[in-house]
């Protein structure tokens, strides 16, 4: 199967580990269970899976001759991202019974991710039909409700292992998953039962309003989420949508006066990122110069990179750093998850920029 990826690179992708002389190790197709079990579990990853299909080339649709079946869904990109960095990962989600469902889960496993509880819905897979635009920005449309019932949203409270979803140190989910039920509420419920058992609750708006049934939900649901989650990670998009036209700082400072996080974050693209703690440091880094091909995946890639630092317990100047190298890769190739870098070719890339960094 292929994510966007051509089959002999998928086959032979690895990572590359601190003492193996320099050798690949393939990606398993499937870790095996006592490479988890509760205690192994890093992350666990919560929400919308779907697949991005993207035009083969950028422009109006009406004269796009092509697409590629790539990948998607902005937790799975972060899980799939934060996997080949080496941390281990869950994912919590429903795949429709069909082709495309299998590709999804297919791909789940292939890049390392445990897909215990990953359920199979009566459904179609949802799909989100990226639209590419010179320079590499982009939009989307979706097949989802309100304008389909597809698998993902059809997660539901019932779907829950309560001792799985309470064993991570991370749990990380969309925006998306809160605009319909019953994923809403399942969602909602399996963060409660992680943040009680002690992980820590990242929350990225990731903001798609064709999936929404007015604004005022979607800002409910936003606030809602803020204020029960320990890190919250933005766009710059995202902050303008929800705050209007403000500096970083101001939008960070607001979501800490009306909530309790430990951590603000606003990836600001071609801006870099900047990040405030709850006891007052604060960390701005400037993007990576790359060529940017597509952006599609960019802020799942730099969340991936963010999250796996914190779960490795780096201070934030590094996090931070990471988190821009991995971002700045994905955007150098078509697909989110393409030119997600493994541990080595984000070292790699990392020395080439002299950061002096160690992985």
């Amino acid at each position: 199967m292929n994510f966007c990826m051509p089959a002999e690179q998928l086959q032979t992708l690895g990572r590359l580990r601190q003492g193996n002389g320099g050798q690949p190790e393939r990606l398993i197709r499937e870790r095996a269970a006592p490479r988890f079990g509760f205690a192994g579990l890093d992350i666990l990853a919560a929400g919308a899976i779907l697949v991005d299909m993207i035009p083969t080339k950028p422009g109006h649709y009406s004269g796009v001759p092509a697409f590629e079946k790539c990948f998607g869904g902005a937790p799975f990109n972060f899980a799939v991202g934060a996997s080949r960095l080496g941390s281990g990962v869950g994912a919590l989600c429903a795949v429709g019974a069909d082709p495309f469902g299998e590709f999804l889960l297919e791909t789940l496993k292939e890049n390392g991710i445990d897909v215990s509880q990953v359920k199979v819905k009566k459904a179609r897979t949802t799909l989100a039909f990226v639209v590419r635009h010179e320079g590499g920005e982009r939009d989307f449309f979706f097949y989802r409700r309100p304008w389909a019932e597809t698998a993902d949203t059809l997660l539901s409270p019932e779907d829950l292992d309560p001792k799985y979803v309470g064993s991570p140190k991370i749990f990380h989910y969309s925006g998306v998953a809160l605009s319909h039920d019953p994923l809403r509420s399942c969602v909602k419920r399996a963060a409660a039962i992680a943040r009680e058992a002690g992980a820590k609750v990242s929350f990225d708006p990731n903001i798609r309003p064709d999936l929404w049934e007015s604004e005022d939900s979607l800002r409910e649901s936003c606030e809602d989420a803020f204020g029960s989650s320990d890190i919250i990670l933005l766009a710059k998009d995202e902050v303008e949508r929800l705050y209007g036209n403000v500096p970083p700082e101001e939008a960070a400072g607001r979501l800490f006066e009306d909530n309790d996080p430990q951590i603000v974050a606003v990836k600001l693209g071609g801006g870099g990122c900047y990040v405030r703690a709850a006891d007052g440091t604060e960390v701005r880094k400037p993007a990576f110069r790359v060529d940017v091909v597509d952006t599609t995946g960019a802020g799942d890639g730099w969340a991936a990179g963010f999250i796996h630092g914190l779960v490795n317990g780096w201070g934030l100047e590094k996090c931070a750093t990471v988190a821009n190298a991995v971002g700045g890769l994905v955007v150098t190739k078509v697909g989110a998850i393409t030119a997600m870098p493994t541990r080595s070719e984000l070292l790699r890339f990392l020395r080439l920029q002299g950061t002096g960094i160690a992985l």
